[in-house]
């Protein structure tokens, strides 16, 4: 059943005709998809990247995650900005936004979930866990 709404829905525990119950909607909550036959973790998928079951189940992620690459782009966008991807503690990878100077940002930084959106790309934003000033190296 299609939930025209953007709220994200579940079945419902004591319902035996598949009625879908909408969640209430978390504005600063990262959610993913699990998938319930070989539980991969997932970022906006339809399928299973593994199994390509379609049976998912929405989970709520933690927040805290490590940069697994970063790229500073200076294209469509006033200010040099980082593009990073991000595995979560939960065992997905996302792309998103970590705040602070784009050179200053490694691989291997810890970050944790600040808001859920970028309200001009749409994309997570991040904030570093660590001290996000190194010495030369």
């Amino acid at each position: 059943m299609y939930h025209h709404s953007g709220n994200v829905a579940q079945r419902t525990a004591d319902s035996t005709t598949g009625v879908l119950a909408p969640m209430a909607p978390a504005t600063d909550a990262l959610v993913f998809q699990r998938c319930t036959w070989c539980g991969t973790a997932m970022y906006h998928r339809v399928l299973c990247p593994v199994c390509r079951g379609s049976d998912l189940r929405t989970e709520r992620s933690e927040g805290a995650g490590t940069v697994r690459h970063s790229s500073v782009v200076h294209r469509n966008t006033p200010a040099a900005r980082n593009v990073s991807l991000i595995e979560m503690a939960e065992g997905f990878v996302l792309r998103g936004r970590v705040m602070g100077p784009p050179i200053g940002i490694h691989s291997g930084d810890r970050v944790r979930l600040s808001t859920a959106k970028d309200p001009v790309r749409g994309e997570p934003v991040f904030q570093l866990v660590d001290e996000p000033y190194r010495a030369w190296t």
